[in-house]
């Protein structure tokens, strides 16, 4: 059963929160992903507008975004920049806050961000997270990828990215050349971009964003560990074979 309106509708509403989520066939993850979001916009009624860039979707993720209220438009690049460039480009929002449809948030993350921007210490950033499980093979895959990640980005956090629309715009949002390590590319330059304007990079602490483990679900939570050129293709960031292979021609099946 799908839920009612939870997001700003009207055209004429002044809208404070705009977020992208790009979405294909994600009908099993985006009801809770808009879910915890309702529950966080709830803090900003009628200001806040959820954006869900459809890809090359085949189920009913469009109808069950509809059902709360979002936005949907169609974008069916195999480029991650690309998708959240665009849903970036139709937001209404002073703030633009992006995240994953197999992701969800605390009720507070909204009212957290909000609260950081106010300081005016900060250019955007990022947040806490943490995956829906945990294993030894999940920590050792993730190490794999997060230290060479560091080396060639600094230490940034990724997952949800937040900041005024204005700076995203700014660094020209994400970069479309990059097809893996899109995220971490943009918060190295919004990190950048805050230093030369006198602010920082921030991390949401006080809420967290809990992201699923389908892929370790499907590949195994030692995967990356044990296939180090995925690795290797994130830190290129323009292999076409190993990001259709990660990202974007892959099927989630049902686990048994």
């Amino acid at each position: 059963m799908f839920m009612s309106s939870r997001f700003a509708a009207s055209t004429d509403q002044e809208i404070k929160f705009s977020i992208i989520i790009p979405a294909r066939n994600e009908e099993k993850y985006i009801g809770r992903c808009l879910e915890s979001l309702a529950a966080a916009a709830a803090a900003f009624p009628g200001q806040v507008e959820a954006i869900v860039v459809l890809n090359r979707c085949t189920d009913q993720t469009a109808a069950i975004a509809e059902s709360y209220g979002a936005v949907t438009l169609v974008n069916d690049s195999k480029n991650l920049s690309q998708i959240r460039n665009a849903g970036i480009r139709a937001a209404r929002g002073d703030i633009i806050v992006t995240i994953d449809a197999d992701s969800w948030v605390t009720d507070n993350m909204l009212i957290e961000i909000d609260r950081m921007l106010a300081t005016g210490q900060y250019i955007g950033g990022g947040v806490r997270s943490a995956f829906e499980r945990n294993s030894l093979g999940i920590t050792m895959s993730a190490l794999v990828l997060i230290v060479p990640l560091i080396i060639k980005y600094g230490l940034v956090t990724v997952g949800l990215f937040w900041g005024y629309k204005k700076d995203f715009e700014a660094i020209h949002g994400f970069n479309e050349r990059m097809l893996m390590a899109e995220d971490a590319d943009f918060a190295s330059r919004l990190k950048k971009w805050g230093k030369q304007n006198g602010k920082k990079y921030g991390t949401v602490t006080k809420a967290i964003m809990t992201t699923s483990c389908r892929k370790f679900d499907q590949g195994g939570d030692w995967y990356l560990f044990f296939h180090p050129h995925i690795v290797f293709a994130y830190l290129k960031g323009t292999d076409r074979k190993y990001a259709d292979e990660t990202y974007y021609e892959m099927e989630y099946k049902e686990m048994k």
